[in-house]
């Protein structure tokens, strides 16, 4: 790369940070989640048609990525490198984190089911602690580790591959903590042995899952994850 087109790259990314409205988006994308773009055009108080115009314009200077889920399309920041930056420019310029209010109620927030697999706040720390562990790797499609493999097998998860065209592992948009939780095969895997294990309790009337004492301990002991 030439010092030219050096010169116009940070340009062009400090035009598209430099608009007030932009920069209170990259903001609210601090937290790590992921919003759709109604989200956001309210949070900044701009019409839902100025608010893609915006958007567009922060993912042609690659500073967030569009992730679809289902129907919907939700807008994060494009990775480490983006936040730390951004992180970096908030605390020159002094200012608090801003957030995003979620309209989800407390119970449902904390743990409930999402089809087979669970979701919720449990569920988001549970993958990325998953990961901490390195019993899973991977990008869209995971993988198991061997280690993580033996662990989840000795706590009576079924960790064989699926014979049909469902993905064994993978992540989900969590709908309320706008991150990644785990879905797949070993998700609803993981889901039906915390059920039958006591840890996790379904309610009757709706999709909230109960996490029970004994769930808490078991999630100390042999996740390593405090809730």
């Amino acid at each position: 790369m030439h010092d030219g087109d050096i010169e116009d790259r940070l340009a062009a990314l400090s035009a598209a940070i430099a608009d007030r409205t932009r920069a209170r988006m990259l903001c609210l994308l601090m937290d790590g989640r992921a919003y759709t773009a109604t989200e956001l055009s309210v949070a900044v108080e701009v019409a839902a048609s100025t608010a893609s115009s915006h958007l567009a314009r922060l993912q042609q200077q690659q500073l967030i990525v569009c992730v679809k889920q289902g129907r919907y399309r939700y807008f994060r920041l494009a990775g480490n490198a983006v936040a730390t930056t951004l992180e970096s420019l908030m605390a020159l310029a002094g200012v608090e984190r801003p957030r995003v209010k979620s309209s989800t109620p407390n119970s449902l927030q904390f743990a409930r089911t999402c089809y087979d697999h669970m979701a919720g706040e449990v569920a988001v720390k549970l993958h990325n602690r998953l990961f901490e562990l390195q019993w899973l790797h991977g990008d869209s499609d995971y993988q198991l580790s061997e280690t993580g493999r033996t662990a989840l097998h000795q706590l009576g998860v079924n960790c064989a591959p699926t014979p049909s065209r469902r993905r064994f592992a993978c992540g989900c948009l969590d709908w309320s903590e706008r991150r990644e939780h785990l879905g797949g095969a070993l998700g609803a895997a993981l889901l039906a042995t915390f059920e039958q294990r006591g840890w996790l309790r379904k309610r009757l009337d709706g999709r909230e899952l109960q996490l029970t004492t004994a769930g808490k301990k078991a999630l100390m002991a042999h996740f390593g994850l405090a809730l």
